[in-house]
């Protein structure tokens, strides 16, 4: 990564020439870029991002298991069937018209270290999306110019970047929906093992997949540094030409 980040001095005084301000989407390639890579790779060196026994991570849903002589067929009298329709109608209220199931224990509760860690993961994901959208091939050339082939290359680079930060925030989305509609499982059949196995499994995927996200922002940071930054004179060409390549 180091190497990615060894700018001609040449270079740089291309892009930050000394007597007049750069222009905010060249800032953001020679200055912005590289600073916040380095924050992401330290972001990834914590020791919350670095939790090798997943069991670590996992939360307690506080919906115990009843006892199994509830649901029996001859108890106080009372057959099955009732006694189980009985002891839902107990935790059973109205709100606003609608029947809600009203848990004994007060209201389950997300894993608190995975929204934590989300919380922290989800600015650095937009704060990606909005740079690369400031980071258009309009600012890096004169107004009103068509776009060179490499400009195109440059701007089908960038989109195809905020597609995947997009992405990140989708899959954060259905991870939550997913885990609710199985914690809600467990409400419902709080003896099925399974449900409670499945939770602390996506609880797990989860993780490493966060981790994962940190890291693919931290590598398109140096990808996007480098391309735009060694072909900057280039991508800035008014001129269109075919023969234009990235190096």
């Amino acid at each position: 990564m180091a190497s990615l980040l060894k700018v001609d001095p040449e270079v740089k005084l291309k892009v930050r020439p000394p007597r007049c301000s750069p222009r905010p989407a060249e800032d953001l390639v020679a200055n912005f870029f590289p600073k916040k890579l380095l924050e992401l790779d330290g972001f990834l060196k914590e020791p919350i991002l670095n939790i090798h026994d997943l069991t670590q991570i996992h939360s307690d849903m506080n919906l115990p298991v009843p006892d199994p002589i509830l649901l029996t067929n001859s108890h106080d009298g009372l057959d099955g069937p009732n006694m189980k329709k009985r002891k839902l109608e107990d935790h059973e209220e109205t709100f606003q018209g609608t029947k809600v199931f009203v848990m004994p224990n007060g209201m389950l509760k997300s894993n608190q270290q995975l929204v934590d860690i989300i919380e922290k993961v989800k600015p650095e994901i937009r704060l990606l999306i909005e740079k690369c959208n400031t980071v258009g091939v309009s600012q890096l050339q004169p107004p009103g110019a068509s776009l060179s082939s490499l400009q195109e290359e440059t701007v089908a680079e960038l989109r195809t970047v905020e597609s995947e930060a997009a992405s990140y925030l989708d899959q954060i989305s259905r991870y939550y929906i997913t885990r609710a509609k199985l914690v809600s499982k467990i409400a419902k059949y709080p003896h099925v093992e399974d449900y409670r196995r499945t939770v602390t499994e996506i609880d797990e995927k989860e993780y490493i997949s966060l981790r994962l996200i940190i890291s693919e922002l931290r590598n398109q940071y140096v990808t996007l540094h480098d391309m735009i930054l060694k072909n900057i004179e280039k991508i800035k060409r008014p001129r269109s030409s075919n023969a234009e390549t990235l190096y």
